[in-house]
This record gives C-alpha cells, structure tokens and sequence, in this order.
C-alpha cells in the first residue's frame, strides 16, 4: 500500500518535539499518556446541546489538538453515555448531548470524526462505552421508542434518579455485547473502554433507605430453576461473565483492538491493609481484581481519584497493591482526577498531578496514566496544561502490547525523494498493517519527531531543508518497523 506524504514545513501541526542533535534522533519513552473526553451531561463536549455541527467539529478538534500539544497520545472518547449513541446506530438512538433531542442526528458522525481527526495527528481513539446504565438525571429529553426504556421496559427500568439495565438478564448482556462489537467491526477504533459503572452506585429514598436494585423477577427465575449462589454472588457472576465475554468477542473480531476498563480505584477496603472506602466487590458487584487476575483486560486503568497523602486511600499504596495482583503483565495505567486541579482554594495544586504521573513512572509495572477529563487540560485550570507541558516535555510512544501481536512485525518503509518546484517531497510506502508513521529529522543541529496517521491523506512532514530524515512505522500492537533513511 502507498502513502505520500509531502514535506511542507510551513504546515505542520501534528504531533511534534525536538531535542538537540546527536549521532541519530533520541529514542522515544513508551508511555500511554491519555485522556478521558465525557459526553454523558456534555461534560467535556459538546460544551452544550444543540450546537451546529460545525462548532461541535471544532470543539472536538480543540480538544484533540490540545492532546497533541502537551503529548499525550491516546483520546478516550465516549460514545454510549445511556444507552444511547455518538456514532451512527441501527441498535440505539442517537445521544440527546448531541442535538438536544434524543433520536435526532446531528448531520454528521462524531465517532467517523473524532477517529480520523485523532490518528490524523498520531492520537490513538479508544471507544467509551456505559454497559447497563440506560439513562442519567441530566437527560432532559424524551426518550424515543426504540430507546430500551420503551423497548423493553422489562429490561431497563428505574433505580433512583437513574433507570438501569438489569446485568443479570441474558438479552441485557447480549444487547451490550452487539453494541459494543457493532462499533468495534465498524470502526478503526483503537481500543474498548469501560469505566466504573457496572451496577450503580446506592442511591437512597426519601427515607434515607438504600433503594434496592430491581432485579427480581431474574432472581426469582434463577431460584426457580434451581439457582444455588447467593444474590451478591449471583450478581457479581453475571458481570464477570459479561466482562469475559467482551474481551474474548472483541479479540475474536480485531484482535488488535485493546480492552481496557478502569473501575473504582479500591477493591475492596483492607486491600492493601490501612486502605478504607467504597467496597466496590460487595456494592457495585464489579470483582475488578478478577478481571485483572486473568486476563480480561488488556490495559487496566483504576481510578486513584485521591491525593498522595490521603493514607486510607493512598495513591502509591493503591498503585502498588493494584501492580501486585497483575498477574498476566497487562498494561497497568491508573487513572488521574485532574479534574480536582482548579485553580481554586478547594482544588488540587497542579503539583499533586505531576508528583503521581512521577510515582508512576517509578515503577517498571505502570507505563502510563490516563487524566479526567479534558476539559481541564483545555481550560488550563489552575495552571495544570502548563505543569504538563513539562512532565511531558516529548512525545512518547504507546506502549507495545507483545500479547497482541502476530506475525512479524512492520516492514521498514521505503522512501523516495522527488522535487517539485521549490518543495521537498518525500515518498513514504507501508504496508497495509501500519497505524502510524513517525518522521524524524535532523535541521539547525536538532531533531524533530512527527508522528502521523498512516493514511493515504497529505500530511505536512518537515523534510525541505533537513539534512537527515529517518522514517520507521508502528503498527497496531505499537510494534516498531526498522529505520529507514
């Protein structure tokens, strides 16, 4: 397959970095360095229903472009909020944060977009995906017909300000299951993500009581039909399974693609000992620690939303606990509140968010970090985009997942030169495997790194008036081709 690429320096805009020359360019960190965009309540975007699809495109774009500035190299987006949907679905409505309206499209495909803007400039794009809940108090508008809360009212129904799907019920985890591969077959997405929703969190009546789920007419069922485990355990069964089967299905379609969920950043409290909180096993029936024991997951994102000396849910003791029970090496990347840095006597110092991305880095067992959410990074709140700017003062590479992989690895490109004009143009031929192309050259005595999609786009490239240009590829399990020059 043949790429060209045109070399315009004038133009470029992607993802870039120097340093000083050497005998050959500087080697790149492998390091996941992401992002969480939330649409659910238009947390992070749109900034608000109803905006024309143009403004929408360019806010998103803000978004993406500001990723690339502080090289980060992975956007995890997220396209079902409420069983609802971002992208264009014959199995669910269109989302309301979109339009305003339910079931109203917004005239174009945000996932289509946000998918070749991000590899356009050497972003990877995971696909965010909420499993059971079926729709969020920030919901204004009605749900359409073919929304599962008219559909199929028996499988999604009302649990305090939320209404949930009932995970214990077959057509439930079957319904999520087609969701989530109809966009993995559909989409060049780089990854599947779930985060911390599984059953919900308790809500309470006006009494103060725990509402409890409702979920007995399966429970029932499964006694009849001479069900033995306990309730908790039944529940908790029917989550494991569902998280088996997503990975087993997803690799089984592309196996590429990465799994990755971030859950609650506690098991379950005692583990480590000293550690306190939510027990996400016993409430929200997520054995997170399951998931990781085996396998399921090829990154695992818990969310460590507390500061480092916060002792009863200490980051680095959570860190360290979580690195203990990977038992299958999977990429281990906990997830940053950066959200609480805002500038404000309340919020975080940017400080604390550098200091854990470098206990992070601390350990050979934890290659990266992923930020909630991107609003923060945009709005620079409380100086944090600039704090990053410098703890992340290069590119870096996703990190390889080797478990992924098959076959041999990329090909060395091949290159060829051509002038037109006044131009340098340069040549660039991959093969059909490659995600991304990185150009490295040499100009003023430094180096320059760009990394690019690896589609058959013009994309601005730096080579008039380089005076060396190295070319390697990377392929979808991040593996990286021999240099060419």
């Amino acid at each position: 397959m043949t790429r060209l690429f045109f070399g315009i320096l004038a133009s470029l805009g992607f993802f870039v970095a120097t340093a000083p020359a050497a005998d050959g360019p500087p080697p790149l960190a492998r390091e996941f360095r992401g992002v969480w965009v939330a649409t659910v309540g238009n947390i992070d975007w749109p900034s608000r229903p109803g905006l024309p699809a143009e403004k929408q495109k360019a806010e998103l774009l803000a978004i993406l472009d500001k990723a690339v500035e502080l090289h980060l190299n992975a956007v995890i987006f997220q396209v079902r909020p409420m069983a609802d949907a971002l992208y264009e679905s014959k199995l669910e409505p269109w989302s309301e944060y979109l339009t305003g309206t339910m079931g109203k499209g917004p005239g174009y495909d945000p996932l289509a977009f946000a998918v070749a803007e991000a590899h356009a400039r050497g972003l990877e794009l995971h696909a965010w995906f909420n499993p059971y809940r079926a729709r969020h108090p920030s919901a204004k508008s009605v749900a359409p017909d073919d929304h599962i809360t008219k559909r199929r009212p028996d499988l999604a129904k009302p649990y305090g300000t939320h209404y949930w799907m009932n995970p214990t019920h077959p057509d439930v985890q079957e319904h999520s299951l087609a969701v989530v591969l109809d966009v993995v077959k559909r989409y060049d997405v780089d990854g599947v993500h779930i985060d911390d929703y599984f059953y919900p969190y308790k809500e309470k009546n006006a009494a103060g009581a725990v509402i409890p789920f409702p979920d007995n007419d399966t429970w029932e069922k499964y006694q009849a039909a001479g069900g033995k485990a306990g309730r908790d355990d039944w529940r908790r069964a029917a989550v494991n399974q569902f998280v088996e089967r997503m990975y087993k299905e997803v690799k089984a379609a592309k196996p590429w693609v990465k799994v990755g969920i971030s859950p609650f950043g506690v098991w379950r409290p005692g583990n480590p000992p000293g550690i306190a909180g939510l027990d996400q096993y016993a409430e929200l029936y997520a054995d997170a620690k399951l998931w990781l024991n085996e396998g399921w997951v090829d990154y695992f994102a818990p969310q460590l939303y507390w500061r480092i000396a916060q002792e009863k849910q200490s980051f680095p003791k959570l860190l360290a606990w979580w690195a203990g029970e990977n038992a299958k090496k999977r990429h281990l990347w906990p997830g940053l509140y950066t959200g609480r840095v805002t500038g404000t006597a309340k919020g975080w110092p940017a400080k604390e968010i550098v200091d854990q991305i470098e206990i992070t880095r601390t350990r050979p067992d934890a290659t990266g970090a992923i930020h909630f959410s991107a609003k923060t990074l945009v709005r620079n709140a409380g100086g944090v985009a600039d704090e990053l700017r410098k703890v992340y003062a290069s590119p870096a590479l996703v990190p390889a997942s080797p478990w992924l992989a098959t076959g041999l690895p990329p090909k060395k490109p091949k290159l060829v030169r051509e002038i037109v004009g006044d131009q340098a143009l340069l040549r660039i031929e991959t093969s059909s495997e490659t995600r991304f192309v990185m150009v490295r050259t040499l100009s003023d005595e430094k180096w320059t790194t760009t990394i690019t999609s690896a589609v058959g786009e013009k994309t601005a490239i730096p080579v008039s008036g380089a005076k060396r240009v190295v070319v390697s590829v990377l392929d979808r399990t991040g593996r990286e081709s021999e240099a060419a020059e």
